[in-house]
């Protein structure tokens, strides 16, 4: 057996939500138009292309996540340098749960993430926005 000894996908979870600031999708809705949050979408392209995106939402791909984030990383992106409140989210809000531990342990100040995803906010009634891929 390959995998043995090691921990479960269940207690980094659990691990990550005892340690991150969780917001729920009717808080969410309440506060995103506010110009000092940064949504950020961490879905596979092919997941927005298919559903869509919250309002506002920034395609991060959680591959580059940390990349991103660390201002000493030769692809560290300006949205994270600024003084911001970033919330993430994903389908389920499993990656974003796990990324949001990363962001914070990477010194990402106000970091929260969406409870429940993407699906969450469907069922909240939450705004839907289109994808529309980048022209180059």
């Amino acid at each position: 057996m390959t995998v043995r000894d090691g921990i479960s996908v269940k207690k980094l979870l659990d691990e990550a939500n005892a340690d991150i600031e969780v917001v729920s999708a009717e808080m969410l809705k309440s506060e995103i138009a506010d110009e000092n949050l940064v949504i950020i979408d961490l879905r596979d392209i092919r997941e927005l292309e298919r559903e869509g995106h919250l309002p506002g939402g920034v395609h991060t791909p959680r591959g580059m996540l940390e990349f991103w984030i660390d201002p000493d990383s030769p692809y560290a992106r300006p949205i994270f340098q600024e003084d911001k409140r970033f919330v993430f989210y994903c389908q389920s809000g499993w990656r974003s749960a796990l990324a949001c531990a990363i962001a914070n342990r990477l010194g990402l100040q106000r970091a929260s993430h969406l409870e429940g995803g993407f699906t969450a906010w469907k069922e909240a009634g939450g705004e839907i926005v289109p994808y529309e891929r980048k022209k180059r």
